[in-house]
């Protein structure tokens, strides 16, 4: 009889800490239902190469939101991207956005560079400004080229 009550103790302890596991998994990975909101910006790159949905959008280095979508655009054979912004954070509307790219091995990134106008982008506004993704690959071969194309 006591070697039952045990065996129930320590399954119980057993899923009570699995839950913890998950409850803190679901919040560091942000799947929790407390996501902060978020307003949408648009832009159009030349090339978007390492950029897709879920793709990090980061200010100064702390991300402050994430690419939603990546669509070409048939008319201008652009990337057009929709962007998710935390509402917390207010973009100069004077600002670029570029792709960059977290070194050799790394993926790209959207990175926000603010302006200095007084005047804040609007949800569903367009950044003209942007900076599409350079492809180390055709500078490496400029390089060794010497830079005769």
């Amino acid at each position: 009889m006591t070697g039952s009550v045990t065996e129930t103790l320590v399954g119980a302890g057993v899923v009570a800490i699995a839950a913890g596991f998950l409850l803190y998994a679901a919040q560091t990975t942000g799947l929790s239902g407390a996501a902060p909101s978020s307003y949408h910006l648009t832009a159009s790159f030349r090339s978007a190469e390492g950029v897709g949905s879920g793709t990090d959008v980061r200010l100064a280095g702390v991300k402050v939101g994430t690419v939603t979508a990546v669509d070409l655009n048939a008319d201008t054979y652009r990337a057009d991207t929709t962007i998710a912004m935390d509402s917390g954070v207010l973009v100069p509307d004077d600002s670029a956005i570029i792709i960059a790219s977290e070194g050799l091995l790394g993926g790209n990134f959207v990175e926000v560079v603010p302006g200095g106008s007084p005047f804040y982008f609007e949800p569903g506004d367009e950044v003209e400004d942007t900076q599409g993704a350079v492809s180390l690959i055709s500078l490496l071969l400029k390089f060794v080229s010497g830079g005769a194309e």
